[in-house]
């Protein structure tokens, strides 16, 4: 056992007195040692009962003949961040956790870990560090929050309460029925109840094979995932120590290509690009941008989820099926870039997880002749205006997939939310909200209050928006993010202008302005960024070592 470097020999006999001190006795020493990294946190919604889900992992860890260590990581609310200058440390946080599990981990030479995630940037953040540790992981999220529902019976989320502000701002809703939403869109406990970020990861962790079945989709502070969580723990002292389910083995570059194949079927958040770079990174994978692309066109759309389709959220789903009724639809395609015969965590390959899957809903997940779209829900652009790629949600669509406007320049993300509160966007504009990439923010700021505030404003289906910042997986809208190169490197969004005509064509991947190359290079020769002000420490260490988003924003060694 990797554990024995603590626990076996006379030369250990001052770790093992450390170890009797915290309670273990002379039989725990033959025992597995399994690490719980818990995201325990009481103000994330989806995350301040996590401590009594690890108090089950523990129990259950005992009875099987384990020893559990559980440990902590931080968290960030995307949503309590959003909108000011908290949302600057939000995907940083991703490189903290990743950081503290590996050290957590290989400090302690613990044999195995079950990692309980919800939010965010908590769940890849936890995969990266747990790629670098490479011991058995089972992942099992605290699970989605349930649907609101306001007095009509209509379904609300947080989306909801974001585009409600927009909505009250030009007097489509009364102050009451703000009120309302505020009151009604976050009902319980859970990762926020749509398609959001946190729900796309924790859906395809199970796509990947490192999560159980149901981990994306039951609902949290439910028996089921009550249930699933005693049988993940359960599982983890099964494998402990079978070096077969290192994660590594497990959650190899079939498993990415896997995720980002229901990633596309599903319309995941534009972050789990981001992530999945970076994780792919952190595998050894090195999954290049320039292939999404492939991975959309050969993917059908069969599940639409809030925010791209607001009355549908994780629980029904679930009802419909699952991931599993997702995975089982797409594998009947031929898709070349799915492969079943990949190993889970669970011991079975996905071909035999799937095997008896069914859709018990097609108004929930459509049949692939049916298909919302004959390509993926996510989708990778370039052109003059982005050489080395940016992501749009394609599911989140609303009005034209073709678009083109003059350009609205804002250098920064509360500059932006001023213009268009104050009604300085017309129909036909293009926003553009730059400054705010991984370094030029620092920190890549999630842009969910100025979208929202377009389509609270009735505005979503006429105006476009492209920023080097990226977007909540609550965006919907003709949104654009993650431009790189970014403004802060130099990059050519940083060069436009107001009045500036973009030209922005989805089918056919494609994002430029209408300026020739002597123009471009004229203005970049007089362009000049002085930086921003960064006062805080560790914004300015990720500012140096973080890279762009076309390689995931993970940070340089």
């Amino acid at each position: 056992m990797r554990s024995d470097e603590i626990k076996k020999g006379y030369t250990k006999v001052p770790h093992r007195s450390l170890l009797r001190a915290t309670g273990l006795k002379d039989d725990d020493f033959n025992k597995p040692f399994i690490g719980i990294a818990n995201s325990f946190i009481e103000i994330i919604p989806g995350h301040f009962f996590l401590n009594k889900y690890s108090q089950i992992i523990k129990d259950e860890i005992r009875k099987n003949g384990c020893v559990p260590f559980e440990f902590n990581t931080i968290g960030v609310d995307d949503g309590i961040a959003m909108g000011h200058d908290g949302m600057l440390y939000s995907l940083p946080s991703r490189e903290i956790i990743a950081n503290s599990i590996e050290t957590v981990m290989n400090a302690h030479k613990l044999d195995a870990m079950i990692c309980v995630p919800n939010c965010d940037k908590i769940v890849p953040g936890m995969i990266m560090g747990a790629l670098r540790v490479n011991v058995p992981t089972i992942f099992v999220s605290g699970g989605p929050m349930k649907a609101g529902r306001d007095s009509k019976g209509n379904a609300l989320d947080l989306n909801s309460a974001f585009e409600g502000v927009g909505a009250y701002e030009t007097n489509k809703i009364s102050k009451d029925e703000l009120y309302e939403i505020e009151c009604q869109a976050c009902p319980s406990g859970g990762s926020c109840s749509g398609m959001f970020t946190a729900n796309s990861m924790n859906t395809l962790c199970e796509a990947m094979g490192i999560a159980l079945s149901g981990n994306g989709t039951i609902l949290a502070l439910s028996k089921e995932r009550e249930e699933l969580i005693r049988k993940a723990a359960r599982r983890i002292c099964e494998i402990a120590t079978d070096e077969r389910f290192k994660i590594r083995n497990i959650l190899n570059k079939k498993a990415i290509k896997n995720a980002m194949v229901i990633d596309m079927a599903m319309g995941g958040s534009s972050n789990t690009i981001l992530h999945m770079l970076a994780i792919s990174r952190e595998a050894g994978c090195g999954l290049d941008i320039k292939d999404i692309n492939e991975i959309s066109k050969n993917t059908q759309h069969i599940a639409k989820v809030a925010p791209s389709l607001p009355s549908v959220h994780m629980e029904d789903v679930h009802s419909a099926g699952g991931m599993n009724a997702i995975m089982k639809e797409i594998s009947m395609q031929n898709n070349p870039f799915l492969d079943l015969n990949n190993l889970t965590i669970s011991g079975e390959t996905l071909q035999e997880r799937i095997k008896d899957a069914k859709i018990l809903d097609d108004n929930i997940i459509r049949n692939a002749k049916n298909a919302y779209s004959k390509v993926g829900g996510l989708a990778i652009l370039f052109g003059n205006l982005a050489n080395e790629g940016c992501v749009i949600k394609t599911a989140g669509i609303i009005g034209e997939r073709k678009f083109s406007g003059k350009a609205v320049c804002f250098n920064s993300q509360d500059e932006a939310i001023n213009g268009i509160s104050s009604g300085k966007i017309k129909k036909g504009d293009v926003v553009v909200i730059r400054y705010e990439g991984p370094k030029g923010g620092p920190g890549m700021q999630e842009m969910l209050s100025p979208t929202s505030l377009i389509v609270g404003r009735g505005l979503g289906a006429d105006v476009a928006l492209i920023t080097d910042g990226r977007f909540s997986g609550a965006t919907r809208g003709l949104c654009i993010g993650h431009v790189s190169p970014e403004a802060a490197e130099g990059g050519m969004i940083g060069l436009l202008r107001d009045g500036d005509i973009i030209q922005i064509d989805v089918d056919n991947y494609s994002i430029n302005v209408n300026l020739s190359d002597e123009e471009l290079e004229k203005r970049k020769n007089e362009w000049k960024y002085e930086g921003k002000e960064v006062k805080s420490r560790w914004l300015r260490q990720y500012q140096k070592l973080v890279t762009n988003a076309s390689n995931g924003a993970i940070l340089e060694a």
